[in-house]
């Protein structure tokens, strides 16, 4: 019995995910200081209210990161092998 091997190259595509089942995007805010974090939200503004209402309680807290979640897929293209 012998053992052979072979080889395929595929070629893979990654793209954002938009099909309808699809997770949704969402945004949030995190505080570079005491890392607290806002909810999710799906658009940019509440998450951004947030942090006006955080710097109003914690007035020394300047610095935040923005939070993206973006769902992504991959997929390979079809070999064309038979």
């Amino acid at each position: 019995m012998s053992v052979r091997s072979v080889f395929v190259h595929r070629t893979w595509t990654l793209e954002p995910d938009k099909l309808p089942d699809a997770a949704p995007i969402t945004f949030a805010m995190e505080c570079d200081v005491c890392s607290e974090k806002s909810a999710d939200f799906n658009e940019i503004d509440p998450a951004q209210q947030w942090v006006f209402g955080h710097v109003g309680t914690n007035p020394a807290h300047h610095s935040f990161t923005e939070i993206l979640r973006r769902p992504w897929r991959a997929w390979m293209k079809e070999s064309g092998l038979t």
